[in-house]
């Protein structure tokens, strides 16, 4: 049985999936998915800079955090902005998986369609903290 503060530890040093059968060079894929919003304090000043610098940043973290488990794994991390962008490393990664997904279906769509999901979670995931920024106020 696994307690609360073991839960919470592995939650914290394992990321978000890991692919069953190896990805590249015998090594399975492991990915982390981080949503940012380049409007925070903490990204405003670089994401003002450029497009997407906010991600990259957000990706460097990740791959800093996870260092300890590539020996074993490949380990991608996949950035994506609030307003769009998504990291470098990520875009391409989502491409490769896109085209897996179009080798098995046989349908080349499937690029096309990954990232039209990926916008649309993106747009839910706006909408609803859009909706919670709204001061509720209480009836007596």
């Amino acid at each position: 049985m696994v307690s609360g503060a073991t839960l919470i530890i592995i939650i914290i040093i394992w990321p978000d999936g890991l692919s069953l059968v190896p990805w590249e060079a015998g090594k399975p894929l492991t990915w982390d998915v981080t949503v940012i919003c380049p409007l925070a304090d903490s990204y405003v000043a670089a994401a003002a800079r450029e497009a997407g610098s906010a991600a990259e940043e957000a990706a460097t973290r990740k791959t800093a955090k996870y260092s300890n488990i590539q020996a074993h794994h490949i380990f991608q991390p996949v950035a994506v902005e609030s307003l769009g962008p998504v990291n470098a490393s990520g875009r391409v990664f989502l491409s490769k998986l896109g085209r897996k997904l179009a080798d098995q279906s046989g349908d080349d769509r499937e690029i096309s369609f990954l990232f039209q999901r990926l916008s649309v979670l993106i747009q839910w995931y706006n909408a609803i903290l859009l909706h919670d920024c709204f001061v509720k106020e209480e009836k007596e």
